[in-house]
């Protein structure tokens, strides 16, 4: 299922996700990995680039006038060519002044139902930044590659990639992806879920990057078995207007990441039953491998569980199974159709 567009072999791969974009050498492995933002100024047809990355992170909801920050992709899929191209460019000036070539040779992750038209939205913002793409490779078989499954032998494999933008559940099978359904909404759907929570609840608002912490700290808690404690959370009064802090038990969200479960389960269960009788039979002996960022949502493996029958595992490093996959590729390690 990789697309090759020159038949030459990738020098460095683009793992470009919503949250974060990292680039893999072929050498070296992961040599970027930042936030995938963009601060841009001026005019919005003219706009003018003003930084990219990390240093992007601390600027969020906090830009005077004049001044925004963006997100090249939503939900998945790449919105603003502008904004990757520049991000792009970035990322190579950190890495490629560095080596010896000037445009290199570059693998792409992409959803595994990507349509043709974001497929060239992507293209472009690679080619206006001086990259030269001749690969493209479904993300969730780099994330089954990644997490050292056998992805060419004759038997079916469950996969849930969960990013932040999207969550793909992918059956593979002699190195390809056999059938696939994504929900364009993943982990930044939670966070916006826990917006509207404290917003509609506790009359509280607080941004996205604020919501972001919030789930992290929601999952060391329970990972703790503190979940009868509680949680700071800081924003701005709705009732009074004035920055306020409150303290939350995590069992509170317990509604909120219960809904945002279910729609993964969902997702899961339809593919499920649109799967051969030989492939169903090795998903029912194997389970379910959870990667991404977000498969360690909390309670999203015993949401999984209950609701398929089946056993569920979270790979080793989930958020890095996208970039250690494409590195596997990139070193011919690993072949994929």
């Amino acid at each position: 299922m990789t697309s090759n567009l020159t038949g030459r072999p990738a020098e460095i791969a683009i793992d470009f996700g919503t949250a974060n974009l990292r680039m893999i050498h072929r050498d070296d492995g992961v040599i970027f990995d930042e936030p995938s933002l963009c601060c841009l100024a001026g005019l919005r047809d003219q706009p003018r680039f003003v930084a990219a990355g990390a240093p992007v992170f601390a600027m969020t909801d906090r830009t005077p006038t004049g001044m925004r920050v963006r997100r090249p992709l939503r939900r998945g899929v790449l919105q603003d060519i502008g904004a990757a191209t520049h991000l792009l460019r970035y990322a190579a000036s950190q890495v490629i002044n560095r080596r010896s070539f000037r445009s290199p040779r570059v693998m792409i992750g992409l959803p595994a139902d990507v349509t043709q038209a974001e497929r060239n939205a992507m293209l472009t913002a690679a080619r206006d930044a001086a990259l030269n793409p001749v690969c493209f490779v479904p993300e969730p078989l780099a994330a089954a590659i990644g997490a050292n499954l056998k992805i060419n032998a004759p038997q079916g494999t469950l996969i849930v990639e969960c990013g932040a933008g999207t969550t793909e559940v992918a059956l593979l099978s002699l190195g390809g992806v056999c059938l696939t359904r994504s929900l364009r909404g993943g982990g930044a759907e939670l966070d916006a879920a826990i917006i509207d929570y404290l917003h509609s609840r506790h009359k509280l608002l607080v941004g996205r990057s604020s919501a972001e912490r919030i789930k992290y700290a929601i999952g060391e808690a329970c990972t703790r078995g503190g979940a009868a404690g509680t949680i700071e959370v800081k924003g701005r009064s709705l009732v009074s207007g004035l920055p306020a802090a409150i303290r939350i038990a995590p069992i509170e969200f317990a509604d909120v990441i219960e809904r945002h479960a279910q729609h993964i389960v969902d997702l899961i269960l339809e593919l499920l039953a649109q799967t051969p009788p030989e492939l169903s039979k090795d998903i029912h002996g194997q389970g379910i491998l959870l990667t991404g960022g977000g498969a360690a949502t909390p309670a999203l493996r015993e949401k999984i569980e209950a609701g398929t029958g089946l056993r569920v595992a979270i790979a080793e490093d989930s958020g890095l199974c996208v970039a250690r996959g494409l590195f596997s590729l990139l070193q011919g390690g690993v072949s994929a159709n």
